[in-house]
């Protein structure tokens, strides 16, 4: 940063000798450039140090964060010759010989252009006819092109020639901040550097350094609250504090500098969210009013408000961004608190509404009405339950008593739940007929009428049963298992359907309308499309077919092979089966048969084994028995 310049003696010019902060404390080199973009400067440091250094760069990030003067200490870099140095570097702590001229610029050499005045083909023309000449005095002809985003289409398609072949003797620094406006043909051409906003603490940091060569007493939490106001920006920052420096008449005190930015107290902030939180809807209005009343912007209380639900919840994760020195020390204290006690489900909801609310109060006639309605409905929603909690309620209110709880008077076919006998006692029914009046009302009035309980009620409801049967149609083919479609695919003679689900698929879980199965990579893409289209032609009910990442049951296939060895390994220790084994060598079990009668359906028989025979009627060694 450079020093403070020594003041004018001329009284008559002691009026224009003064230059704000901005311009006054402007980075010269890139040590000051260190505040905020140390990836640049050290990737910079890299190339020059190895020779490496492009022909064009592309300066891209917010408003005030560097990219001009950026722009002015590359090609001072680029240009920079003193006695004992005469090569490009980025040591600049001596002033070379076009320093001063450049950083000023005003150099011959160094050539800045504003696109947003200049975006025609012509001024890119007059460009790529004098870069064919050499500097006059520079190392480097540098062309410094700000806002180039705003260059029209014709201009950048004429520049792409001389962007990808410049002379040797050529350079060119590019600075926008819509980086996605400047042609992807444009940006493959440099080298591209990413300025970052500035964060608050080391916003701080730099108002610190330079209050402190300016000689002016300031107070932490005024610096932080212009930190915050200024975004990232130091351009901006810097503006705000010769601001709060001339409304606190040479000092930069924390209430100067809320009343100048219309800002509420920090801690006054923390009170109105703790209301709110609690629910306390005369409280949190009663304190938005005195905010109100002490001069705060409505929008600027919700968009605190905003910022100070997103630090309790940041804090609820990383408590170590409490360390942050723009953060005061009641922010820091309770926002821990709240941190702690409040759930991320609440804090959520807060931010959602706010985000919603604020730009209501902006573009209201009345904004603080338009902020007390929103502090309002903040308020309320901090009685709701989470979606999660409403959601458990419901099912939990769902589920109700159990049927045998019930009992035969509370339960009727689809009743979906009911808990009350509807027969039991003379129940309302709603009938509609116009009301009776010398003038025909043109809607139609509900009148509710006692009715005994007989034979009008029950015939309603089974109306209403009727009409749901008719709606939700019974499935013609019950199917209950991966087994039950096999067999439907047999029925309708479709064995390429039933080869694909007996071999791929496992079945997760199956209910009417619904199967969920998990297949193999392998397994046809079609298949899920196809078994669901011939499930629906089949049953003539609509049909859910959902792959699953379960690993489910195993396929018909693998179930069928289980079985199969597990009646081998049972007929090999049958004492009969072991013997004819022993008997004769070699002999091996293939297939094992179990034949029920009618007599055996519900009882487990073990029919006597059927040895086959050789062809002379013997068996003999090495014949396989198959039982």
């Amino acid at each position: 940063m450079s020093d403070k310049e020594p003041a004018a003696t001329d009284p008559k010019t002691a009026s224009t000798a003064y230059r704000v902060l901005a311009r006054k404390y402007r980075p010269k080199d890139f040590s000051d450039l260190m505040v905020g973009q140390e990836p640049m400067v050290r990737t910079l440091t890299n190339a020059f140090e190895t020779g490496r250094i492009a022909q064009a760069y592309m300066l891209t990030g917010v408003r005030g964060v560097g990219k001009t003067t950026t722009a002015r200490i590359l090609a001072r870099a680029l240009n920079y010759k003193t006695a004992d140095v005469d090569k490009p570097t980025i040591d600049l702590r001596s002033p070379g010989e076009h320093c001063q001229a450049i950083m000023e610029g005003r150099h011959v050499d160094v050539i800045e252009m504003d696109a947003a005045s200049h975006t025609g083909i012509d001024d890119i023309r007059e460009i790529i006819e004098q870069v064919r000449y050499r500097p006059v005095s520079a190392r480097y002809k540098v062309y410094i092109i700000d806002e180039v985003h705003m260059l029209s289409t014709a201009a950048f398609n004429g520049l792409l020639k001389t962007l990808e072949e410049p002379p040797e003797h050529v350079k060119f620094i590019f600075a926008t901040t819509e980086i996605r406006k400047v042609p992807i043909t444009v940006l493959s051409r440099c080298q591209r550097f990413d300025l970052r906003r500035i964060s608050a603490s080391d916003l701080v940091g730099l108002f610190t350094t330079i209050l402190s060569k300016e000689g002016i007493a300031a107070e932490d939490d005024a610096l932080a609250m212009i930190a915050r106001a200024a975004e990232g920006s130091a351009r901006d920052g810097l503006s705000l504090l010769d601001q709060a420096i001339a409304h606190g008449a040479g000092a930069v005190r924390t209430e100067a500098v809320r009343s100048m930015l219309g800002l509420a107290d920090r801690a006054r902030i923390v009170d109105l969210f703790e209301h709110i939180v609690r629910g306390d809807v005369a409280a949190a209005l009663d304190e938005f009013g005195s905010q109100y009343e002490a001069g705060a912007n409505p929008t600027v209380v919700l968009t605190d408000l905003a910022d100070f639900t997103h630090l309790v919840t940041r804090l609820k994760y990383v408590p170590s961004a409490a360390h942050d020195a723009s953060l005061s020390e009641i922010e820091r204290v309770r926002g821990g608190e709240l941190a702690e006690s409040l759930a991320v489900t609440t804090l959520s909801r807060m931010w959602q509404m706010l985000l919603k609310g604020i730009p209501e109060a902006e573009g209201s006639s009345r904004p603080a009405g338009a902020a007390e309605m929103v502090i309002i409905r903040l308020a309320h929603a901090a009685h709701l339950p989470s979606p999660e909690e409403a959601a458990r309620r419901l099912l939990e209110m769902g589920d109700g008593p159990s049927a045998g709880e019930r009992g035969p008077s509370t339960t009727r076919p689809g009743g979906g739940g009911a808990t009350a006998s509807l027969a039991a006692r003379p129940a309302l029914i709603a009938q509609t007929k116009p009301e009776p009046t010398r003038i025909q009302q043109s809607q139609p009035v509900a009148h509710l009428q006692s009715v005994p309980a007989g034979d009008a009620l029950p015939s309603a409801v089974e109306h209403a049963e009727v009409r749901q049967a008719e709606a939700h149609p019974a499935p013609k083919v019950n199917v209950r298992s991966l087994e039950d479609i096999a067999d439907l695919c047999t029925q309708n003679r479709d064995p390429k359907l039933k080869a694909l689900l007996r071999n791929y698929a496992r079945l997760v879980r199956i209910e009417p309308g619904r199967l969920e199965i998990n297949l193999p990579p392998d397994a046809p893409k079609s298949f899920v499309s196809d078994l669901q289209k011939r499930l629906e032609e089949w049953t003539e009910i609509r049909w859910m077919v959902i792959l699953s990442r379960e690993p489910g049951q195993p396929t018909l296939v693998e179930a069928e092979a289980s079985t199969r060895e597990a009646r081998l390994i049972d007929a090999r220790q049958d004492p009969d089966v072991a013997a004819i084994l022993s008997r004769f060598p070699g002999a091996k079990i293939t297939d094992v048969r179990i034949k029920a009668t009618a007599e055996d359906e519900d009882e487990d028989v073990k029919p006597p084994p059927a040895v086959a025979e050789s062809d002379e009627g013997d068996i003999l060694p090495g014949d396989d028995i198959e039982f």
